[in-house]
């Protein structure tokens, strides 16, 4: 059996595709073909799971198509549901389902606080495998990296003089505004943290580290447009736990069975999206966020600037109380 799973975008989301490969892969012997976009190629090409992956240029649908066509494929989940995904769906003309995206729950959600909370996106996933007797594992998330970078990923993690376990990654980055957790906030974040912190980010996100590292936080570590995606993971692998908002970073951690701190803005946890654990492993996620305001959720993705002004699902935030109440 020879099935096509197609996810294009973004880093979280595919990293929560991982059971289905797995599950399709360990259960039905399948050969797996996976097609994303081009630049999110890394997430997946390292997964033993997956047999061969197709990229979606930003050009080339057509082209695309046609490669796809040749494959001969016995059945497409499809975990994007959108207008390209039902083209390339249509033209293969091959039997395939769709995850359920409950865009009108959210909607309801947004815009008048009810409706909520969603099943998780993990659980919709593989329920649109269900057909082919495909059921859940219980194992949750995975994530790979090229396994002969081991030694330079253990590498800088001696050059941040890190000690295995030993260390907290907080992850500053979001693709939107409103699920950065603000300046001020880490500013406060990073003294009732204890132990060693790691910053971890993008090039983006540099004139925020270097602020940070003007406090001279003895314990404050700036791995922040230092490490690649596999490096940043390798490195969320080897703490002891990791602060992250509603980012692909916090999934990444989950898929290591991390202690995560999720740390929530304009979005919700009730949107099926926390942290996805193994069964047996005991649920550690605790999630930081501002209960109450009638404003939120304002999005189910975030924006890039807060519709009110004030930005309070975040400033609001009190992490000393945070963390007075959890130790």
């Amino acid at each position: 059996m020879k099935i096509l799973i197609i996810r294009f975008s973004s880093i979280g989301d595919i990293v929560l595709t991982t059971p289905v490969m797995r599950c399709l892969k360990n259960q039905l012997g399948a050969t797996v073909h996976y097609l994303t976009k081009k630049q999110n190629k890394s997430l997946v090409e390292h997964n033993p799971n997956i047999d061969k992956i197709h990229v979606l240029e930003d050009s080339g649908l057509l082209q695309l198509i046609e490669i796809l066509r040749q494959e001969k494929y016995d059945h497409i989940i499809d975990l994007h549901h959108n207008i390209r995904t039902a083209l390339i769906k249509f033209c293969l003309f091959r039997p395939s389902h769709t995850f359920a995206k409950l865009n009108f729950q959210k909607w309801l959600m947004v815009n008048f606080k009810k409706g909520g909370p969603c099943q998780h996106i993990v659980d919709r996933y593989l329920e649109t495998c269900s057909h082919l007797g495909v059921k859940n594992d219980g194992k949750g998330l995975d994530f790979f990296w090229d396994k002969t970078k081991e030694r330079y990923f253990n590498q800088q993690l001696d050059n941040l003089c890190l000690v295995p376990f030993n260390y907290t990654v907080l992850a500053i980055g979001a693709a939107h505004f409103t699920k950065r957790i603000p300046l001020v906030k880490l500013k406060e974040l990073v003294t009732v943290l204890s132990g060693k912190i790691l910053i971890i980010g993008g090039k983006d996100e540099l004139s925020i580290a270097n602020e940070l590292m003007e406090l001279k936080n003895p314990n404050l570590i700036s791995g922040v447009g230092k490490l690649s995606l596999d490096g940043s993971a390798f490195v969320i692998s080897k703490a002891s736990k990791v602060v992250s908002p509603d980012t692909g970073m916090m999934h990444i951690a989950a898929a290591f069975q991390k202690p995560i701190i999720s740390v929530w803005g304009s979005t919700v946890p009730e949107f099926g999206m926390t942290p996805y654990y193994a069964t047996k492993t005991e649920k550690k996620n605790s999630v930081v966020e501002v209960q109450g305001l009638s404003c939120r959720p304002c999005s189910k993705i975030g924006f890039s600037s807060c519709p009110k002004g004030h930005f309070k699902c975040m400033n609001d935030i009190d992490f000393q109380a945070f963390f007075s109440q959890t130790n």
